[in-house]
């Protein structure tokens, strides 16, 4: 499904050189037996938007000359606890952002859609009258039907056995038939992705897992109207209609992976094609009985068929899309079970990146170059990839934090975090302290905000950012992402990656961002001028391996003559900020901290006690202070003298929770959520950075001048809240004059204004002042437009 996709819309975007091979028959991997289920609305907003234009490439498809069996029945999504209601409902409330006309019905009204359920336990639910389903195999037979037309040629029966990869790049491919030579190769393997992805040195890390679901005998009168489809993810179940019967699947808490152990990688059989595996009925007891519960009927209706197929899953959940550290080797693969969803939006996304060199939508968490490098691992990757399985219809709770394969990438300084009570959180692998419990008796009075954003909270958190609002904190950052560049071609490159003017002084800080070539932003980072010749880039822990990966595609695309090496985890990085915070350095080091030897933006070498160390002026919570960073091994000493020097001026220890406050205050953006492929460095508040004139210009630069020719049309505001308690967690809808205009990117709670803040990009003439409201929970909670930084808009405090 995957590959006719591809080269479907690669042809629509006028792609003729293009081969499609297949190992069998079309649709004998995963396509013949998926369920056809199509639901849009998804957690993340890019997910959805695919989704949504898969359902208008299915409506086209179906209306031309080769029919997808499209059915736009509708589909209910039931809540069987109150804790699912709430989900549902901020559900809707994305729906809104996107048009998508989901709206909540009652426990009766979901009855009189699908009167064969038994309502026990249901206490809402929500419906989408353009969900529906189709036959996967008619959907990729029309979809390579599209491709031939467009001049793609398609060849099954033919087995990739190699890759041919030669000077970084990918050179062309070895099959059972012969020998291809291409510029360009997509991975679109299914099951098999792994395995190709050995073949030119790539790790692809999804694991085949066993998925069923049972075709029923026949019992409804072909005279009745379609069933919409049907989930209960309280029951882990869903249904759709098949013909006469019903589909009954869902995602047991016991699954089976197929063929990859803790120990070796997937080992797909060669002869496994259009093949199914045995029926595991003890496995599927569970998912049986609670599909009786909520469709009793099902207790008396005869089962015409057991499908139990391999499915390829994902460690996280999102697929895995784009191109890989091997040049012109592209992937997409692992769609976790609804591929078929999202197989339209996939296509497009892929052609795009392939053709254009990069997509129109957001998919940087899709994107492959998302996995670091424990994911080499088939113990982590199949731990995590059942565990993903597992909790495939779990609430997905902010912070919810996963917990296999932990711990696993830990701090110079985790055994003190341990022992001095850290809340700790997992992210890219490493051990994060979000507040130490111990904090939590300094600010017994913390407000604590409702709902969901007061689940996984404490008073420790608004401990951390009084003090370092009030004294001085200590951070461990060591989990951001650290790489070196070097070379005599060092300063030219990463001039032309960067928006910014990087190659200054050494010792200088520069806070900058990448751009794609649409001017969009792939990622913000801070680029310190070590050495002549050699530069650190200091970016966020999940960003790592993506941005060494874009690093090294700019060096090819350069011909450029760097070095580019990750040093995360040979540094440790240790922030001490808050007004008492040089203060707390000068007891321990015999540098000169003063604004004119040290400025704010520089780097320099120092001693910290005992320690070599190199001591960066930075901040992330607009506070004085300085970010540590020096070689692993001195870390813990590093950590301890710290402390012990802090004592005597009220130094706390802090965890990320507070940072994210402090930032949120200050005006910082986050790439991810604030920042994204999709936002160019004016809309972001971020053209102070942009270097228009600099000499030999910067990837994006062109369509940043058109950019700034033309306007801005909308900008990233803060949003400040009537009813502090309420708290966005991100994608809440914005809604001004009556009207929606925007999303929530980031938000959370101000511990120094008292203040519920949300940032959202709204239009250009939403100005400070402006009355909106956000929609939080189902609630239109009135909010004003407010001029940001809320805290310290002169910076005078980081350069105190």
């Amino acid at each position: 499904m995957g590959g006719a996709s591809v080269a479907y819309h690669l042809a629509e975007l006028g792609e003729r050189d293009v081969l499609l091979l297949e190992r069998a028959e079309l649709t004998s991997g995963s396509t013949f037996h998926s369920a056809g289920l199509v639901g849009q609305l998804r957690a993340d907003p890019t997910l959805t938007r695919m989704n949504v234009y898969s359902v208008e490439l299915y409506r086209r498809l179906q209306l031309g000359e080769n029919p997808v069996g499209w059915t736009e029945s509708g589909g209910i999504k039931v809540a069987s606890s109150p804790e699912r209601l709430a989900e549902i409902r901020r559900q809707i409330s994305w729906a809104r952002a996107y048009g998508l006309p989901l709206h909540e019905i009652s426990p009766a009204e979901v009855a009189e859609r699908f009167p064969l359920i038994d309502l026990d336990g249901v206490v809402g639910a929500a419906y989408l009258e353009s969900d529906g389903y189709l036959d996967p195999s008619q959907l990729c037979y029309a979809l390579a039907a599209g491709a031939r037309a467009g001049g793609v040629r398609i060849v099954q029966r033919t087995r990739v056995t190699g890759i041919d990869v030669r000077g970084g790049r990918v050179r062309g491919v070895q099959t059972d038939q012969g020998d291809v030579a291409c510029e360009v190769v997509v991975n679109c393997g299914g099951m098999f992705a792994a395995e190709l992805g050995r073949l030119a040195g790539v790790r692809i890390p999804v694991v085949p897992m066993a998925h069923q679901y049972v075709v029923t005998e026949p019992f409804r009168s072909r005279s009745d109207p379609p069933l919409p489809t049907l989930r209960d993810p309280d029951l882990l179940v869903y249904y759709r209609q098949e013909v006469d019967g019903l589909v009954m699947g869902g995602y047991e808490r016991d699954p089976a992976p197929w063929t990859a152990g803790p120990n070796s990688f997937d080992a797909v059989p060669v002869e496994f094609n259009g093949k199914l595996l045995p029926a595991d009925f003890p496995r599927f007891e569970e998912i049986a009985t609670n599909a009786q519960r909520r469709v009793p009927m099902l207790a008396d209706v005869g089962v015409r068929r057991v499908i139990n197929g391999p499915e390829a899953f994902t460690p996280d959940n999102e697929f895995c899309l784009g191109e890989t550290a091997v040049g012109g080797f592209f992937v997409a693969a692992g769609f976790n079970a609804h591929g078929i969803a999202g197989a339209g939006g996939i296509g497009r996304v892929m052609a795009e990146w392939i053709a254009d060199g990069a997509p129109s939508w957001d998919v940087s968490h899709m994107d492959i170059r998302r996995f670091g490098g424990q994911y080499a691992s088939p113990s982590y990757t199949l731990a995590r990839t059942v565990e993903n399985y597992r909790t495939y219809y779990d609430i997905p709770y902010p912070d919810r934090q996963r917990q296999a394969g932990r711990p696993l990438r830990r701090s110079s300084a985790y055994a003190w975090h341990v022992a001095h009570a850290a809340q700790l959180a997992e992210k890219s692998g490493w051990e994060r302290v979000d507040w130490y419990a111990e904090n939590a008796a300094l600010a017994p009075d913390a407000p604590q905000p409702e709902g969901w954003a007061g689940r996984y909270w404490s008073p420790a958190i608004a401990a951390e950012h009084r003090a370092t609002r009030e004294a001085a904190v200590l951070f461990d950052e060591s989990s951001f992402a650290k790489i070196e560049v070097s070379g005599p071609e060092a300063a030219t490159f990463l001039q032309w990656v960067c928006d910014n003017d990087v190659a200054r002084g050494v010792g200088d800080v520069t806070y900058t961002q990448a751009l794609n070539d649409r001017g969009g932003i792939e990622s913000d980072f801070t680029v310190t001028r070590i050495e002549e010749e050699l530069f650190l880039v200091v970016t966020g822990t999940a960003s790592g391996a993506r941005d060494l990966a874009w690093l090294n595609r700019q060096a090819r695309r350069r011909n450029a003559q760097v070095r580019i090496v990750d040093v995360t985890g040979a540094t440790c990085c240790f922030a001490v900020w808050g007004p008492r915070a040089r203060d707390v350095l000068a007891s321990v080091t015999p540098a000169d901290l003063g604004n004119d030897a040290f400025p704010y933006l520089t780097a320099r070498e120092i001693t910290v006690g005992d320690v070599p160390a190199r001591a960066q002026r930075v901040t992330f919570v607009g506070e004085l202070g300085w970010e540590l960073y020096a070689s692993s091994e001195y870390g813990g000493a590093l950590w301890e003298t710290l402390w012990s020097a802090g004592q005597r001026h009220g130094l706390v220890a802090g965890g990320y929770r507070a940072i994210e406050s402090l930032r949120l205050e200050k005006g910082y953006r986050v790439w991810g959520t604030d920042l994204t492929a999709e936002t160019n460095p004016y809309e972001a508040g971020l053209g102070f950075c942009v270097k228009l004139d600099k000499p030999g210009g910067f990837c994006g630069v062109d369509a940043l001048r058109t950019a700034r020719a033309a306007g801005v049309g909308r900008r990233l505001r803060a949003i400040v809240l009537a009813d502090a308690r309420r708290v966005v967690l991100g994608a809440e809808p914005v809604r001004w004059a009556g009207e929606i205009v925007g999303r929530v990117t980031s938000g959370g709670y101000g511990y120094t204004v008292d203040a519920s803040i949300a940032y959202a990009y709204l239009p250009a003439d939403a100005k400070p002042g402006v009355e909106v409201e956000v929609d939080v929970f189902g609630e239109w909670i009135a909010g004003i437009v407010t001029r940001d930084p809320l805290v310290d808009p002169q910076g005078e405090r980081v350069r105190s």
